[in-house]
C-alpha cells in the first residue's frame, strides 16, 4: 500500500529519440517527391527558371479536389516531423521545424515541376503544401511522443509482432498493394506474365465466378499464412488477419469509387470475391493451429499456386471492359506508385519468408 502511495500520478516519457518516426517522415518525403516528379521528364532548356512561379499570378480557376489533395498529402509530412524532432526540439520548435522543412519541400518539388512539361507549378499548391504541413504539426503537439513510440497502438504491435519489423511492414503495406485494379480480387502475382506469358484460350469458356473464388482463397490464404509466421504465437492471429483483410476491403472500396466513381465503388465486389475471402477464412482458422514449418510450406504453395492461376487463366471479361473506361485524371501518379506496390509486395514478401525459413523450422 505504501509503495502504491509513492507511485508517480503521471508517467514522465524518457528523453529517447524516435528512429522510427526520423524514417518514417525520410520514407515519405520520397514518396512526395516521387508522386509530385513522376515521370521525371525533365526539360532544363524550356526557358523557365526554375522560380518563376513564385512571382507569377495565382491561377483564375482552381477546384477544390486540387485544393484539398496538395493539403492532405502534407499533413502526414507535418505530423511525423514532430516526432523525428523528439527529444532535441519538442512542442511549438518542433513545429516551427516541421512547417519551415514542409515549406522547403514543397518549394523545391514546385521549383522542379518547372521543368516538367506535364506540371503546372503554383503559388496555391506551395501555400496548401505548407498549410497541410502545420496541420499536420498541430494535431501532433497535443499528443506528445507517448502517442508514436509509448502508445496503445505501438504497445500493440509490439505484442503482435515483437521485434519484427520486416513483417510489420508487410502487414502494413498490403491494403496499399490492393489499391490497383486487378482481374480477380487480392489476385496478387500479376508480374508472373513474363514467366508465363499470354495463353490463348480461344473460345473455351470459362466460369469466372469459380476462377475467381479459386484465386481469392489461395491468394488470402498464402498471404495470411505468410503474415502469420511473423506474429507473435501468442496473439490472437485469426482476428488480427482478418481485421486486415476488413481493412484492405474499405480501402480498395474508397479508392475504386476515386477511381472509377462513387456509384462503381463497389463494382470489386463480385460473388467469387465474397466466396474466396469466407472460404479462405474458415480454413485460416484450421491453418493457425499448424507448426511455422507446416505453415511456411502451404503458405508457398497457395501463393505458387495462386500465381500460375492467375497468369495462366484468361482475364475476366468484365474487368477488361471495366478498364476501358478507367480515366485516371488527377490520381495518374499515385496509380503507378500503387502498381508498383502490386508488383513488388509478393517477391519482397516471399524473399523475407524464405530467408527466415531456418528460423520457422527451429520454432515448435
Amino acid at each position: 500500500m505504501h509503495q502504491k502511495e509513492q507511485r508517480p500520478r503521471k508517467f514522465v516519457w524518457p528523453l529517447q529519440a524516435m528512429p522510427l518516426a526520423r524514417a518514417m517522415s525520410l520514407s515519405y518525403a520520397l514518396l512526395i517527391i516521387y508522386v509530385s516528379l513522376n515521370p521525371f521528364d525533365f526539360d532544363f532548356q524550356n526557358g523557365i527558371t526554375a522560380w518563376a512561379w513564385v512571382n507569377a499570378p495565382l491561377p483564375r480557376f482552381f477546384t477544390v479536389f486540387d485544393v484539398s489533395v496538395n493539403i492532405l498529402a502534407y499533413i502526414p509530412f507535418g505530423f511525423l516531423l514532430v516526432f523525428a524532432a523528439y527529444p532535441r526540439w519538442r512542442n511549438f520548435v518542433a513545429l516551427g521545424l516541421a512547417l519551415g522543412l514542409s515549406a522547403g519541400l514543397a518549394f523545391s518539388v514546385e521549383s522542379l515541376q518547372s521543368w516538367l512539361p506535364t506540371r503546372i507549378p503554383s503559388q496555391m499548391d506551395w501555400w496548401a503544401n505548407v498549410f497541410g504541413g502545420l496541420l499536420g504539426g498541430l494535431l501532433a503537439i497535443p499528443l506528445g511522443p507517448q502517442w508514436l513510440s509509448g502508445s496503445a497502438i505501438r504497445r500493440r504491435f509490439d505484442q503482435w509482432f515483437g521485434l519484427n519489423w520486416a513483417a510489420c511492414a508487410l502487414f502494413l503495406l498490403f491494403p496499399w498493394s490492393q489499391i490497383y485494379p486487378q482481374s480477380s480480387w487480392l489476385g496478387t502475382g500479376v508480374w508472373g506474365h513474363a514467366i508465363f506469358g499470354s495463353i490463348d484460350w480461344g473460345t473455351t469458356v470459362v466460369n469466372h465466378v469459380a476462377q475467381e473464388t479459386l484465386i481469392t482463397a489461395l491468394c488470402w490464404l498464402g498471404v495470411a499464412l505468410l503474415l502469420s509466421l511473423g506474429l507473435r504465437s501468442k496473439a490472437p492471429q485469426w482476428r488480427i488477419l482478418n481485421g486486415l483483410l476488413i481493412f484492405t476491403v474499405a480501402i480498395k472500396t474508397l479508392f475504386t469509387a476515386l477511381q472509377f466513381g462513387a456509384e462503381f465503388g463497389l463494382i470489386w465486389f463480385t460473388a467469387g470475391a465474397l466466396w474466396g475471402m469466407a472460404l479462405a477464412s474458415i480454413l485460416l482458422r484450421w491453418a493457425l493451429k499448424l507448426s511455422q514449418i507446416a505453415k511456411f510450406w502451404l503458405a508457398l504453395s497457395c501463393l505458387i499456386s495462386a500465381t500460375i492461376a492467375i497468369n495462366i487463366l484468361p482475364d475476366n471479361p468484365y474487368f477488361v471492359l471495366t478498364l476501358r473506361h478507367w480515366y485516371q485524371g488527377r490520381l495518374l501518379h499515385f496509380n503507378e506508385l500503387m502498381q508498383w506496390v502490386s508488383v513488388v509486395w509478393l517477391p519482397v514478401a516471399l524473399i523475407w519468408m524464405i530467408r527466415n525459413v531456418t528460423e520457422f523450422k527451429s520454432q515448435h
